[in-house]
């Protein structure tokens, strides 16, 4: 017999299709799921399982009466905090917020009820969503299902956790700087940074995206064809486009690869990181794709600025609330917003055109390839009480030097599982490819995912401590 919970979402909606299995039998295996792992993992906020059950329930009358709602409809899913569902105040992952409900659903919550999908719940960040951690002063410290002692990374912490376990097959994150790359790659998922626009969010900022967290490519490209659907509250994002998200693996054959193996500041890659990223790289150049190396292109320059403007961006937003509510806020973020304190306008519009800078290299490092494959991550994740992994507001974005190029270039980037560590966990690849190419990012995913070793069975159940 398999697992329920186990099925990815194409799976699910072609036994909805052919009736061997309901959205209602398919949503009671999940919350089953759930209350016996959340205790550990502590990845939900607002969890729902009553207007879960009443959404399963009319799923299933679709598919009795022929007539589903889209892609989605009656597959159990969750949206990260930060994405407004109406009625549900969004916290941003800190104390410091003031519980408003929300007045609508952001365009990705729109989207996915549209088309059916069955919503579990929120998935929980951090203060502002501002830390590679599940590490909150709101919510419960999120957990890692493969190690619960280690966080499961973040800002989409919650999602990763989620995913890993099994609470449903599609979980939607937000990446400005690896937030769905960096969380997907430390639990062994499919994490999808879109191009810049292709997905709708409100409010709109640069770098900033919504996109899918999954098990496997397939799940993915499905989740997209919901998430890219237009939304005019996105002044930002790019002209509506019918894209075939469900292209077959791409035939590598002949494919220009970059292989990147120093980012050029930042923290070192770790030995078994490299090993797995290189044997990766020799898989598709086996398959008949050309690899050729990839130079460092990050500075310290552009690092330090980009950590300026955000520090300066977090340090005026903080400042617009009441004292009390101001001390609420994780520790970790208020020195590190402290950190703006003293900046002149010249050293932050200096920090600001880091950001330009840090495109502009990424565009030219990438130019000679199709694709260009890195470590998601130098190093693996630390423990789940720890901020970062240097955990040190003074030296914050060590570890984003694979990741955050490509959010101001606005090229699609996706993780990918590659191996593991000595200890058993995931250890991530990232795959990048040339502006607007999602589709091609994802076909590369999927040829890689059939080239690469059977990956190790998910999480056991329940977790246990290694």
């Amino acid at each position: 017999m398999v697992d329920i919970v186990t099925l990815g979402a194409v799976e699910l909606r072609d036994a909805y299709r052919k009736g061997e299995l309901s959205p209602v039998e398919v949503t009671e295996a999940v919350l089953a799921r759930v209350d016996a792992l959340e205790p550990t993992l502590r990845a939900l906020y607002v969890y729902d399982p009553e207007g879960a059950r009443a959404a399963a329930r009319a799923a299933e009358q679709r598919w009795r009466a022929g007539r589903p709602l889209g892609p989605v409809d009656g597959i159990p899913l969750t949206l990260k905090e930060n994405i407004a569902t109406r009625a549900t105040p969004v916290p941003l992952g800190t104390a410091a917020t003031e519980l408003v409900p929300a007045p609508a659903d952001a365009p990705a919550a729109a989207r996915l009820r549209e088309s059916g999908g069955v919503v579990l719940g929120k998935t929980t960040m951090p203060d502002y969503g501002m830390l590679t951690s599940g590490l909150s002063s709101l919510h419960p410290c999120a957990r890692n299902p493969w190690d619960p002692t280690r966080t499961p990374g973040g800002s989409s912490a919650g999602a990763a956790a989620a995913a890993a376990a099994g609470y449903g097959p599609l979980h939607v994150g937000t990446d400005i700087g690896g937030s769905i790359r960096l969380p997907a790659g430390w639990c062994g998922l499919v994490g999808l940074k879109p191009s810049f626009g292709r997905v709708p969010v409100h409010p709109p900022f640069p770098g900033r995206v919504a996109g899918p967290m999954t098990r496997d490519v397939a799940d993915a490209a499905l989740l997209m064809e919901v998430l890219a659907r237009p939304d005019e509250r996105d002044h930002l994002s790019l002209p509506p486009a019918e894209l075939p998200w469900g292209s077959p693996e791409l035939d590598v054959a002949g494919a220009r690869i970059g292989l990147q193996l120093e980012p050029g500041e930042g923290l070192a890659v770790e030995p078994e990181i490299r090993a797995a990223v290189v044997e990766a790289a020799r898989l598709l150049e086996k398959a008949g794709a050309v690899v050729e190396p990839v130079e460092p292109f990050v500075s310290r320059e552009m690092l330090d600025g980009l950590d300026r403007f955000w520090r300066t961006r977090a340090l005026v937003e903080v400042a617009a609330l009441p004292a009390e509510r101001r001390e609420r806020i994780l520790p970790y973020i208020a020195e590190w917003i402290r950190g703006a304190e003293g900046l002149s306008g010249v050293d932050v519009y200096r920090g600001f055109a880091q950001l330009d800078a840090l495109s502009v290299a990424a565009l030219a490092a990438c130019r000679p390839f199709d694709f260009v494959l890195s470590p998601v991550c130098p190093v693996g994740p630390p423990p789940a009480e720890w901020a970062s992994p240097t955990n040190d507001p003074a030296r914050p974005f060590e570890h984003i030097v694979f990741t955050v190029p490509y959010n101001m270039s606005g090229q699609p980037a996706v993780s990918i599982n590659c191996g593991y560590t000595a200890d058993g966990l995931p250890i991530g690849l990232q795959i990048a490819g040339r502006r607007f190419d999602d589709v091609g990012v994802l076909r590369l995913a999927a040829a890689f995912e059939h080239l690469r070793p059977p990956p190790h069975p998910w999480p056991t159940y329940p977790p246990t401590r290694r």
